[in-house]
């Protein structure tokens, strides 16, 4: 019979030394945020080149942390990518502000300087710029086009990624990150704010812990840990538990590791496929080493033998587990009633919409899997 393999899009990359590290954690009776949350901050900064990391309880969180620390409000514009996960415009909304988009360039899927150029104005506040599928966007025109406006880096995928030779999360006024399961180290859920600028870190980690004055796991080791803190400012509930630390601890000691064998596996997916005319590979910027949270390639239906559609449907058949790179946000419905919008307003992020396709890559899979992956794909040709 012919071989069947079941890959999924993705696997999170866990053992034994998790396991261990969430024992731990529970032995210890410490289960809410904690030292090894302080313990993984710290480790997750130095990593990443900066001063500050301050973990929340996911990188959608962590991005309305960002906003709310920076005052950003009713009336006030955020500019953020056409083509990226919903959640990085959701956060505009959350703060009462208005996100406005800017299309990408079709070749790295990452937002265009001179479309953020085109939209900037008075009331324009801060610029998010998302690091899409481990590939640093070109921070440096971002941030000359912005003219002193924050860039905050939208990292969700891109921890361990460069852009010029330093972490992503190190360039703009403050990075956050996702440890989601799909991305490259994961804590279940979770995400990390990083950043230089110490008042900002402070704010931030007032308001993850309902704005109190002082954190639980100061007040308990303090003189005083029966007297309850003050509040002046309205926070959220927004901590990393320290079962969440003690996995990520481990993940962050794994990450090097794990981006050396993307990058060695997107390298064996670039070669096999330089000669299928109708399946583009991602590109690379030169001044980047690209994080391979996922390997998205673009479907050129005009030479390909099906519909991207059809051809994931066709893999799925195989076993093998595709997605469509991320949104073209203006097109998803809640923005689409609200906005008004059409396809034509951000034209590159509709068409990498409709011909991206994620292929698997991740740690858990075996060289036959990729090799079975490049075989029916090639097939297909």
């Amino acid at each position: 019979m012919p071989e069947y393999r079941e890959i999924p899009i993705a696997l999170p990359s866990t053992g034994e030394e998790e396991w261990y590290a969430v024992r731990d954690s529970l032995m210890t009776g410490w289960l809410t945020q904690g030292p090894k949350v302080s313990a993984f901050e710290k480790a997750f900064a130095a990593r990443h080149g900066v001063r500050y990391a301050v973990a929340a309880s996911s990188c959608t969180t962590a991005l309305h942390l960002i906003l709310t620390a920076l005052g950003i409000g009713p009336g006030d514009e955020v500019i953020v990518p056409a083509f990226t996960w919903v959640a990085t415009s959701n956060v505009v909304i959350y703060c009462g502000a208005t996100p406005v988009f800017a299309d990408i360039h079709t070749d790295t899927f990452n937002v265009d300087a001179a479309e953020i150029a085109a939209k900037i104005n008075k009331h324009t506040k801060a610029v998010i710029a998302v690091h899409l599928f481990g590939l640093c966007a070109d921070i440096d025109s971002i941030k000359d086009v912005a003219h002193g406006i924050p860039v905050i880096e939208d990292a969700a995928c891109a921890a361990g990624s460069y852009y010029n030779n330093r972490p992503a999360g190190s360039h703009g006024l403050a990075g956050a990150f996702s440890f989601h399961p799909r991305k490259s180290i994961t804590t279940g859920e979770g995400g990390m704010i990083t950043t230089d600028d110490k008042n900002l870190a402070e704010t931030i980690t007032v308001l993850r812990n309902h704005g109190a004055s002082i954190a639980e796991e100061q007040r308990h080791v303090g003189q005083t840990p029966y007297l309850l803190p003050e509040f002046n400012m309205l926070g959220f509930n927004y901590r990393m538990t320290d079962l969440q630390g003690a996995v990520g601890l481990v993940q962050l000691s794994k990450l090097d590791a794990f981006i050396a064998e993307r990058h060695k596996r997107a390298v064996l997916y670039e070669n096999a496929f330089s000669d299928v005319r109708w399946l583009k590979t991602p590109s690379v910027s030169a001044n980047c080493r690209h994080g391979w949270q996922s390997y998205v390639c673009y479907v050129d239906e005009g030479k390909a033998p099906m519909r991207r559609d059809e051809l994931m449907r066709y893999l799925l058949s195989k076993g093998i587990h595709t997605r469509s790179g991320t949104h073209a946000v203006h097109m998803l419905g809640y923005y689409r009633d609200r906005f008004g919008f059409k396809p034509e307003h951000y034209s590159r992020a509709w068409d990498c919409q409709r011909y991206t396709m994620a292929i698997p890559l991740h740690n858990r899979m075996t060289t036959e899997d990729y090799e079975y992956v490049i075989r029916t794909i090639r097939e297909i040709a």
